[in-house]
């Protein structure tokens, strides 16, 4: 049975697979932050830019095991299959959303 993901949440993982870093904007407030590998990225351009770096380096897919809600956040636990060292991990997405928009991000 598939997840049921926030609209703004599931649009983000078929970005993500798919690719498509100009679709961000769909599912990213202009003011978004994301924290990922002990960096910050703040705005959709970054947001972009920080997206197609990582695609291209890792060509990762993600796959959603599960979601919560916890302080606020939606947490999605999901696998990562890519190429990079200890393929698949299983990371956590914790995404604030307000007004339909993610306008926080981070990943551990």
């Amino acid at each position: 049975m598939p997840l049921e993901l926030p609209p703004a949440i599931d649009r983000y993982v078929e970005i993500e697979n798919a690719g498509n870093t100009e679709a961000l904007s769909e599912c990213f407030a202009a003011d978004a932050t994301v924290r990922d590998e002990s960096n910050t990225y703040v705005g959709i351009d970054a947001i972009k830019r920080w997206k197609a770096d990582t695609k291209k380096r890792y060509g990762h897919t993600v796959h959603p095991l599960s979601v919560s809600h916890r302080d606020g956040k939606t947490v999605l636990t999901a696998r990562l299959t890519g190429n990079f060292p200890g393929s698949p991990v299983t990371l956590e997405f914790s995404f604030v959303v307000e007004d339909g928009k993610i306008t926080a991000l981070q990943i551990q």
